[in-house]
Formats: C-alpha cells, sequence, structure tokens
C-alpha cells in the first residue's frame, strides 16, 4: 500500500508492502532498471529515495519513502516525470492529499487523464487564476469511474458485439446506463463560468455597437459599413472564418462562346473551406416591401428583388464553375486563408443583409416572410432588426445561464 506524507518542505510517498510481501522486489527493481512504478501512476528512480527523520536502512523491508513533490511558495511541486505529465504538477498544501488524490480505481492515474487532454500546466488549489478550485477537483474525483462502472461498461461493450449471436445475453446496456443514473454529475463552475461571462460581455458588446451603427447609418459610405457590419457578423456567426473581398467568378452563360468576370463583392469561408456569399445593404428603412398593396399583397421592392437576383445569379456562376473554381478562388486569395485549407464549392448560399422591418404592419411581417420562405433554400433575407433580435435572444439566454450558475 502506498499513504502520502505532508513535511514542511516535502511532499513524501511511503510505499509499504502488504504482509505477504516484502521491499526487496522495489530494490531489484531500482537497481536493474533504474526506476519502479507504483500503482502504474508514480516512477521514481534511486534519486528520489528519501527518509523520514532518520538515514535510510536499505536492509529495513518494512517500507520505501519516496519525495513526491518538494515546497515552492503555496504548492507542493511534484515533478512531471514522476506522474509522467508534459509539465510538472502544482498542488495547493493546504489541500488534503491522499492516494485517491493521484489514483482512480484500477490503477488510473488521474493527472495523467488530464494531461492527456489539454496543453498546459495543471495547478490545483491555492490563489492561482489559472487553478482548478478545490471544490471541483473534489467533484471531478467524484466522477471518475468506479470498479462498478467500469465493470458495466466492459459488459455492455461486449454485450454490443454479441448480441447479435446469442440469444440469452444480459441486459448489460441498461444496467449501465441505470447505473450512471445514480451518479452525480461533474458541476463546471469555475472556467465555464468566466467562459460564459466573458461571452455574454461580448455580445452585449455587439448588441450596443449595432444599435449605434443604425443610429448613424446615414453617415457611412456603404463600403465602410460592409467592412464594420462584416466585423461584428463574424462574431455573431463563428463558423465563418474569413471574408473574401472583390472575388472574381467566370460567367460561361451570359455571352454564349466567351466567358465574362464577374465580382462578388463579399465571400464568406467557413472553418471548412465551404464558401457561401453575402450581401450587405444599408440599413433603409423602405428597402424592402411596397408601401401599398398589388391585388391585396404587399410585394418586394426594388432594392430587395434586385438583391436576390444578383444573389441568384453569383450561386448560379459559383457551382457552375465547380473545381476550376475553387482552385482560381483558392490561387488569388490564399494569403488571407489558412494554410492548406481546401476551398469548396458545394451548394453553397447567400445571406443578404438588409432593411429594416421594426414599422412593419401585420399584414406586411406576413407578406415578407412568405417571401424569405420562398427564397429559403438558396437565399436567407435579414433585416438588421433581425440580427438585432438574434443577439437580443443570445443575450437573454445568456443571462439565463450565467445566472444559474451562479445559483449553483
Amino acid at each position: 500500500m502506498i499513504r502520502i506524507f505532508k513535511e514542511q518542505a516535502r511532499l513524501l510517498l511511503i510505499y509499504q508492502p502488504d504482509r505477504f510481501n516484502d521491499t526487496r522486489w522495489l530494490d531489484e527493481k531500482l537497481r536493474q532498471d533504474g526506476n519502479v512504478t507504483l500503482r502504474r501512476t508514480f516512477t521514481f528512480t534511486n534519486a528520489g529515495l528519501a527518509s523520514i527523520g532518520k538515514t535510510l536502512q536499505i536492509d529495513d523491508d518494512s517500507e520505501r519513502v519516496f519525495v513526491l513533490g518538494v515546497s515552492e511558495g503555496d504548492y507542493y511541486k511534484v515533478n512531471k516525470d514522476v506522474l509522467g505529465l508534459k509539465y510538472d504538477l502544482r498542488l495547493d498544501r493546504a489541500m488534503k492529499l491522499e492516494p485517491r488524490t493521484f489514483v482512480a480505481n484500477r490503477d488510473i492515474s488521474i493527472f495523467r487523464k488530464i494531461d492527456e487532454l489539454i496543453d498546459e500546466p495543471i495547478t490545483v488549489g491555492g490563489a492561482d487564476e489559472s487553478a482548478i478550485p478545490l471544490a471541483d477537483f473534489d467533484q471531478l474525483l467524484k466522477t471518475f469511474p468506479t470498479s462498478t462502472e467500469l465493470t458495466h461498461y466492459a459488459r455492455s461493450r461486449i454485450a454490443r458485439v454479441l448480441k447479435d449471436y446469442f440469444g440469452t445475453l444480459s441486459d448489460a446496456e441498461r444496467h449501465l446506463n441505470k447505473y450512471l443514473e445514480k451518479k452525480s454529475r461533474l458541476v463546471t463552475s469555475s472556467r465555464g463560468g468566466l467562459l460564459e461571462t466573458f461571452e455574454l460581455q461580448k455580445f452585449e458588446y455587439i448588441h450596443a455597437e449595432l444599435k449605434e451603427m443604425l443610429r448613424e447609418a446615414e453617415e457611412y459610405q456603404e463600403k465602410d459599413w460592409q467592412r464594420k457590419i462584416l466585423d461584428l457578423l463574424l462574431f455573431i456567426f463563428p463558423k465563418y472564418i474569413a471574408v473574401l473581398e472583390n472575388v472574381q467568378i467566370k460567367d460561361f452563360y451570359s455571352k454564349p462562346g466567351r466567358a465574362t468576370n464577374r465580382y462578388i463583392d463579399l465571400m464568406l469561408v467557413d472553418a471548412n473551406g465551404s464558401v457561401d456569399i453575402i450581401e450587405v445593404k444599408k440599413p433603409f428603412s423602405n428597402a424592402l416591401l411596397s408601401r401599398y398593396k398589388y391585388r391585396d399583397n404587399h410585394t418586394p421592392r426594388t432594392e430587395l428583388a434586385g438583391a436576390v437576383m444578383q444573389a441568384e445569379k453569383y450561386l448560379f456562376h459559383l457551382s457552375k464553375w465547380g473545381c476550376t473554381g475553387e482552385q482560381e478562388i483558392y490561387k488569388k486569395h490564399k494569403s488571407e486563408l489558412p494554410i492548406d485549407i481546401q476551398m469548396k464549392i458545394t451548394n453553397p448560399k447567400a445571406l443578404i443583409l438588409l432593411g429594416r422591418d421594426k414599422d412593419f404592419t401585420d399584414e406586411q411581417r406576413f407578406d415578407f416572410e412568405i417571401i424569405r420562405r420562398k427564397y429559403a433554400n438558396m437565399v436567407d433575407i435579414m433585416t438588421y432588426d433581425d440580427l438585432l433580435r438574434r443577439v437580443e435572444n443570445i443575450i437573454a439566454m445568456m443571462k439565463q445561464r450565467v445566472s444559474g450558475g451562479s445559483s449553483q
């Protein structure tokens, strides 16, 4: 068995063999290999041997003592090589330290499992801003699989393989799910809460900036307006990683026999390299629907109809250009894109942002929704008030999550 013992300047691990063994196997392992691993977690060399208040007697088979960590300010620092980590581990000196702090059931190294998921030093407790709070770490320990849970997992996986061949299998998966329902879930209250607060502040800034821009829309040139709006849109629609301006495409249909160059003002590229296009117009209030009815319907105004037609033509020419187009666009804009990203023209869509709908009557709102849905398979038509409502709804949901997290 092993015990963890605190000294003022050191953190010690004490190994005591069970009554049927002694420490000679450990000494022999150190002599032959130069190191020994305990509980598949702690690896020590001869240099790690220590003693408690007396000179270590090698012929004493009752126990062996190793230096697990050394005091460093308010923390014990555990060398990364002892636990097989990428960085040294820091543990709050005030926290309770015992074998279960380091080793889960069936000798699973807790800190090595954490280390596999991150690429930064692990700090537990104390005043360090990057530290895992002690309460969260204790909750994390409780969520590590128990022996019973691991048995259920193993049986469940075996049952999935064998169920097509045997008719008498027990319902292992049901037993697993039933067991998991009894376990308390991990509460993420520290970094998750900070991230949610940051996201909330980000969207509150976007909302305030957008409202301010809409109040002063007349003062912007169209190009300046587009650039400013796109900066905000990339936050609201994080799937897109790049905006390409003035993208040249080929039109093989307007003039049969020869290609015509067309230019897309703005093209969006997502993280997978797929492209969409966006038309950003200034927020004129009368850009969407006619004020008067034609046969009891509010019809699209010229600016809306023209933007839709233009977007559909761009999508048509873009799709027809195919693989050659992908290569040409990448060649001309690769300096604006991540290295080795592969451009894809795969059923591109268009987003049209224009106009205001805040003063619509109920009839106008109904007719406008019909128009939007007519083109929805290829073109998303969004007003600036739609954009405001989207951000407001995101903020409302984030406030609920932040307040819910703080009350736990």
